[in-house]
């Protein structure tokens, strides 16, 4: 069976995770490109952890430009299992509030110029996005997140906006009132759908700065309210990664005495280990070779397979 590591992917004002036995940087290479940075790995709570900046330390990539595919092939390259996105988002709902933590469960992609899946004409696979985020990973979150003294609003679905620009206030309406979105941002599509198609558990950690351009009573959104905000949310953060470590290694750090089953590295209640059982439909020999090559990381467990 693999063994449990997990990645967090760090959001705007998370550029490292502190408290890492072993921590060293390193540079992994794909056949999608390099990936934001080089990623921290090390132990946290006896749990091996992986850390990527998705901006890039000094937040150097804009939203459209991070390198998606190459991002979550190197974490799969590095043996990674669950993988956490923490990210800023806007908030369409008044108890959403800015500091509060919100743990997606639905994503609408509006995203238009970004290289959405590793498989394509020579290599086809359709994975479901029914459910795109891993229950077992964002009940976890959710509960460490609480132990960290955060509020934490569990379900909601994320609009994915390409950015980088901020919504306009009739853009704002819309996505609230006709389409019942939650939250905003700019990154976690097409990240949720790369982690489906590598079979990663992934869940996404929104934590809220603003209430984009639709509250009446806070106007457009604010550079520099958001920054305060980011500041004592990324703290906040981090001691929930702490306490998520300890959890996914079946121990509660708010009840000493308290265990529990480990997070499984493959099987959960969603599915997200084996979520290309069914999904590649080319023949094996009509498989183009180079993209095969390429998908040696994501898919190499059932390249080699029939049908």
């Amino acid at each position: 069976m693999a063994k449990l590591k997990l990645a967090v992917i760090g959001g705007s004002g998370i550029y490292d995770i502190d408290g890492l036995e072993g921590a060293a940087w390193q540079q992994v290479d794909t056949p999608w490109g390099d990936p934001s940075d080089q990623i921290l790995t090390g132990r946290l709570g006896g749990l091996d952890l992986a850390f990527l900046p998705r901006h890039g330390r000094g937040h150097v990539h804009a939203p459209t430009d991070v390198p998606y595919r190459a991002n979550i092939d190197a974490l799969k390259r590095l043996g990674v299992t669950h993988a956490l996105s923490v990210s800023a988002c806007g908030s369409f709902r008044e108890e959403m509030a800015p500091g509060d933590f919100v743990l997606v469960d639905q994503f609408i992609d509006r995203t238009v110029n970004r290289e959405k899946s590793f498989f394509s004409s020579g290599l086809v696979a359709h994975v479901s996005m029914a459910h795109p985020v891993c229950a077992d990973l964002a009940a976890a979150a959710a509960r460490a997140a609480r132990q960290a003294g955060v509020t934490v609003h569990e379900g909601g679905t994320y609009l994915a906006m390409e950015g980088p620009q901020f919504s306009t206030l009739a853009e704002s309406r819309m996505y609230r009132e006709s389409w019942g979105c939650d939250v905003i941002g700019m990154t976690n599509m097409p990240e949720a759908k790369l982690a489906r198609e590598a079979e990663l558990h992934y869940a996404s950690v929104a934590m809220v700065t603003d209430y984009d351009s639709w509250h009446p009573d806070h106007g457009a959104v604010d550079i520099k309210d958001i920054v305060k905000v980011l500041q004592g949310n990324a703290a906040r953060a981090r001691q929930m990664v702490h306490n998520l470590a300890a959890i996914m290694m079946g121990h509660d750090p708010a009840a000493e005495a308290e265990q529990s089953a480990p997070l499984n590295p493959v099987s959960c209640a969603t599915g997200c280990g084996t979520a290309l059982d069914y999904a590649i439909l080319t023949a094996p020999d009509k498989r183009a070779p180079k993209l095969k090559a390429k998908l040696d990381a994501v898919a190499g467990r059932l390249l080699d397979k029939p049908r």
